[in-house]
């Protein structure tokens, strides 16, 4: 049977840590082999001698301190790093999110999906602090990414083993989960589950996150689209700078000749310049993007797929390592 494996980021939530394990315990009672992986974000209130006391009491309780705090994308990561379950549950440690759930979205994995997104219908949040700056994340989110999930902010979420492998989290990146594993090609749909209310320790949300999504997720969408092609990007603002660029300098040239002002005076001269500097700085950027492309792929010997899975296939075959991100199983089918 499948190892499922919880993972649990905590900042300060020493009051919540042992009814964390409590409901986990319930919810998992009859899900099989499971372990509870909680991460210790550099907290200062005393949740790590919580942890400790829990982890020496559970077996199924893994602790991850980390020196400092680094954040919960950091925290995450370390987590999926920690955990050896073949199935990933991601939640937050303040309790809103509720454990029962996980074992409905564990099922919903076997409709043939690679990861279960969870939707907060009745959120348990403030009005103006957190739902209005979420529901316009969620839109432009839905907008930019081309994703049609509702609720990006929920933490609740299963995913198999093979879409958390290419994962790698920083910044915000945590909030982009979702869209990193349908980036990859991941299967991925979305169910609503309960939201409770906080009753225990304090919120580490503020308005200042929502600039670090915004600058996040036009690296999410870079990464997505244009991360091996950067001149695609990058090219085509200078190709559209320098044109216009030639039609400014043409027409003061031409209004130069037909009585019109001369070419120092007019300003469509000044324009076509800067036009066309910006231009060549814009494709010389899409160039050393280029180049730092294949320094990234090639001097790492990574390479700019992942397979879903194979026939008859080995790690040795070929001129380079094949990635296969998938059970052996798949790959020898």
């Amino acid at each position: 049977m499948n190892l499922l494996s919880v993972v649990v980021p905590l900042k300060d939530e020493r009051e919540n840590v042992r009814p964390l394990v409590d409901r986990v315990r319930d919810a998992l009672r009859e899900s099989g082999p499971w372990e509870l992986v909680l991460v210790d974000d550099g907290s200062t209130d005393g949740t790590f001698a919580e942890l400790e006391a829990v982890a020496a009491s559970e077996s199924r309780v893994k602790v991850v301190r980390l020196r400092r705090n680094f954040g919960q994308s950091a925290a995450t990561q370390a987590g999926l790093d920690a955990a050896e379950g073949d199935v990933i549950v991601t939640m937050d440690g303040d309790l809103q999110n509720d454990p029962a759930d996980i074992p409905q979205m564990v099922a919903k994995l076997d409709e043939g999906y690679d990861a279960v997104l969870g939707q907060r219908l009745n959120r348990q949040d403030k009005f103006l602090l957190r739902k209005v700056p979420s529901l316009c994340a969620n839109w432009l989110i839905r907008k930019v990414l081309a994703v049609p999930f509702k609720d990006f902010g929920c933490t609740l979420r299963v995913m198999r083993r093979d879409v958390v492998s290419g994962l790698l989290l920083y910044g915000e990146m945590h909030r982009f989960i979702t869209a990193l594993v349908i980036q990859q090609g991941g299967k991925v749909t979305q169910m609503p589950v309960r939201h409770h209310p906080r009753t225990a320790g304090k919120s580490k949300y503020n308005l200042t996150r929502t600039v670090r999504v915004l600058l996040d997720l036009m690296t999410v969408k870079f990464q997505g689209s244009y991360q091996t092609r950067p001149m695609h990007l990058f090219g085509l603002f200078g190709l559209i700078c320098l044109f216009f660029g030639f039609l400014s300098v043409s027409a003061s040239v031409v209004m130069k000749y037909t009585s019109g002002p001369g070419m120092t005076a007019n300003p469509l001269f000044l324009l076509g310049s800067v036009a066309g500097l910006i231009g060549v700085q814009f494709v010389s950027l899409g160039l050393m993007g280029e180049v730092l492309t294949r320094v990234y792929f090639e001097s790492q010997g990574k390479r700019p797929y992942v397979v879903r899975e194979g026939r008859n296939l080995n790690r040795s075959s070929g001129p380079h390592r094949l990635r296969l991100d998938v059970p052996q199983e798949k790959r020898t089918a």
